[in-house]
């Protein structure tokens, strides 16, 4: 598929066939994710998987057990196949950064204007939604608000930060676009560029 094609077709999918995704295109999303850019090459990320209906299960009854929420205006969410969990790791970017071609050798999130750490995961989930399309699958990033009791059912460690979760899987044909996109519509070209200078617009 050309690149071009891949962005226009990314969405956010909410609904899933009931079926399997090869392990082989798990590992394609994944092989791809580890090619996001990072600050220093730090590589500041990493992946919880859960592949296969048992272990989406046991993901779902930690980050939604009571299946509240916008969740279930889509209960077909529920069918995918997998879920991929991007977490942001800043020990492994401050010790990076600590390193003498760094020019510091403290550990002090002082140096950082941001936290790249979880700029550098937020890439990574973008290559994941487009290599998705490009596999002809589907995808949605969503928020975590059981992270508490994900990172204990998961053993994720107290300093890795996950940002959301990825479902993946094979869409529905009748899947439906989000109902704010007509709510809200997208922001035109001059209210999102602006030209060497805050204010001045594409003309």
């Amino acid at each position: 598929m050309e690149f071009q094609d891949v962005v226009r077709r990314r969405k956010m999918v909410r609904s899933f066939e009931d079926r399997a995704v090869s392990r082989e295109l798990v590992e394609k999303l994944l092989a791809n994710a580890q090619k996001a850019p990072s600050a220093g090459f730090s590589q500041a990320y990493a992946f919880l998987v859960f592949d296969g209906r048992d272990e989406v299960e046991r993901f779902w009854s930690a980050a939604d057990p009571e299946r509240k929420g916008w969740r279930p205006k889509w209960p077909d969410i529920y069918n995918a196949p997998v879920v991929i969990v991007p977490c942001s790791e800043k020990d492994v970017a401050l010790d990076r950064y600590a390193r003498p071609d760094k020019g510091w050798t403290d550990r002090s999130e002082s140096h950082w204007p941001v936290p790249y750490w979880d700029v550098d995961t937020a890439m990574a989930t973008m290559l994941i939604l487009l290599t998705a399309v490009d596999l002809g699958l589907g995808a949605i990033f969503f928020g975590l608000f059981h992270t508490k009791e994900i990172k204990e059912a998961f053993g994720i460690p107290e300093r890795v930060t996950p940002l959301g979760a990825i479902a993946v899987g094979h869409p529905k044909p009748n899947d439906r676009p989000s109902p704010s996109i007509k709510t809200v519509g997208r922001r035109p070209a001059q209210q999102v560029v602006h030209r060497g200078h805050w204010g001045t617009r594409a003309g």
